[in-house]
């Protein structure tokens, strides 16, 4: 399997040389789309037939326009910073249609909410499942003595105030609350700010909260959109500052996350983030339930959420699997959402797992599922993802919520070069070296060598006379 990954250029495999016109393209698109009650669709190419452009152009994910978003969202971030809560209270009655008497609760000040036990098992478990595997990444400290008496070392701090955005637009996500402050916790981040939408009466979810109140959350901001995310950027009157903001958001947020950190407020964000999106590549093993099913799961988040289904090898009753689509999504409650999504997402028919797996890496899906026999052997082959769900019994659900994973993972092609969040995401890292006089007299001469090299004489000097003061204690020693 290593030589066909390697050779897969050259092979006339997913970039072969064979060539097709847009016109050729768009008609087997037209022939291979399927439409339901709720105008579901999803356009379908054969990689074999596709030129190395235009494969390439089946990466790009739908268009976000942040010039104009730029230019809504910049007014909110100078605003905010200028009038504080006062702004962040206006800008929530313009969007929300909530009154607000205050924006920050503290958490410990708030009753405990009251769950069904049912719910609150599921939040229990959720919560256990991340700790474990969060606590699990904690990073062991070593000490490398590199030559004698010079000894380095790297040793972790966490961030000391950190804002945690939990959506609550479309959907309520105490999921998020989850994913984003227990690995907080675990760090040890002194202060802990959740921002999230208040309900119409200007109470926080109660799941939200709970999950808060049980992961070490300190603050939670009743805010959402721009303002939140301005904020605890800015602080205000009633909100901390922090020094790093994380979590999912639409194209507003996302673009105040951008505008911030390239701002005086000096802070840092998770990564750049973009609409849910979902990978699936499928053998005739598969069952076509499953995976309409993992298909609509991402399609509902929102109708710019982006979903693909790989075809690997023949084999695989791909009406069926349209058929099964168009069932689940007409009974779906957001399958006004998912046609949506379905309209700009795709099917691709690759001739091996092979070529479906090098497409894969191409696109870089923020939840790759391998729904094929033998699917583990195909890990050590996948290069660019956030998440990945091997097998036909691990739906992406269950990263979403209980699995122990985390679910805030780089969209939009960034899988490429970001993770998800972890541990990490909470800690900085401080580097640390001692030198004894022996490590000096050793080492000292070489990194003088180095600094005349450059002309940076003082940097030289700091080595050369601590060198001459070792040279005359010993001398002195000597008599």
């Amino acid at each position: 399997m290593d030589c066909r990954l390697l050779s897969i250029n050259r092979s006339g495999g997913l970039f072969a040389s064979t060539r097709i016109t847009h016109q050729r393209l768009s008609s087997y698109s037209q022939r291979r789309s399927f439409y339901c009650t709720t105008n579901c669709s999803m356009k379908s190419y054969k990689l074999s037939d596709l030129s190395r452009t235009e494969v390439d152009s089946l990466k790009a994910r739908p268009r976000i326009d942040f010039s104009s978003i730029f230019s809504v969202v910049q007014p909110i971030v100078d605003d905010v910073r200028t009038r504080g809560d006062a702004a962040v209270k206006d800008y929530t009655r313009r969007f929300d249609k909530v009154e607000l008497d205050t924006i920050v609760e503290n958490v410990n000040d708030l009753p405990d909410p009251v769950l069904d036990p049912a719910v609150q098992e599921a939040f229990d478990v959720a919560y256990d499942n991340i700790y474990a595997f969060h606590a699990a990444q904690k990073p062991v400290e070593k000490i490398v003595e590199n030559m004698e008496g010079v000894r380095c070392k790297r040793v972790a701090r966490c961030i000391s105030s950190v804002g945690l955005y939990v959506p609550g637009g479309t959907a309520v996500l105490p999921s998020t609350a989850l994913m984003l402050s227990v690995p907080a916790q675990i760090a040890g981040c002194k202060t802990i700010v959740l921002a999230t939408p208040p309900a119409q009466d200007g109470s926080i979810c109660k799941e939200v909260l709970y999950c808060a109140k049980k992961a070490g959350v300190t603050h939670i901001l009743k805010a959402g959109g721009a303002q939140a995310i301005s904020a605890m950027a800015w602080g205000s009157e009633s909100c901390p500052k922090v020094e790093k903001i994380y979590g999912p958001g639409n194209q507003y947020v996302t673009a105040a996350k951008m505008i911030l950190q390239n701002s005086e407020a000096m802070i840092s964000i998770d990564m750049p983030a973009g609409p849910s999106e979902v990978l699936v590549i499928a053998d005739k093993h598969a069952s076509p339930v499953h995976i309409a099913a993992d298909l609509l799961s991402q399609a509902e988040h929102g109708p710019d959420s982006q979903v693909v289904l790989v075809v690997a090898g023949e084999g695989v009753d791909v009406t069926a699997i349209e058929d099964e689509i168009d069932k689940q999504c007409n009974s779906l409650p957001r399958g006004a959402f998912a046609s949506k999504a379905l309209s700009h997402s795709f099917i691709v028919h690759a001739r091996d797992m092979v070529e479906a797996i090098a497409f894969s890496n191409l696109y870089a899906p923020e939840h790759l599922i391998i729904n094929v026999k033998d699917a583990e052997k195909w890990e050590s082959f996948v290069e660019n993802a956030g998440s990945v769900f091997l097998g036909e019994w691990t739906p992406e659900s269950v990263g979403d919520y209980a699995s122990g994973t985390n679910h805030v993972l780089p969209t939009y092609g960034y899988a490429r070069m970001y993770s998800g969040v972890s541990l990490d995401s909470f800690l900085k890292y401080i580097t640390v070296q001692s030198l004894t006089e022996e490590g000096l007299r050793k080492l000292g001469p070489y990194v003088a060598t180095m600094a005349e090299i450059e002309g940076l004489d003082a940097h030289k000097r700091a080595v050369t006379l601590r060198l001459k003061d070792i040279e005359a204690r010993q001398l002195s020693n000597l008599r």
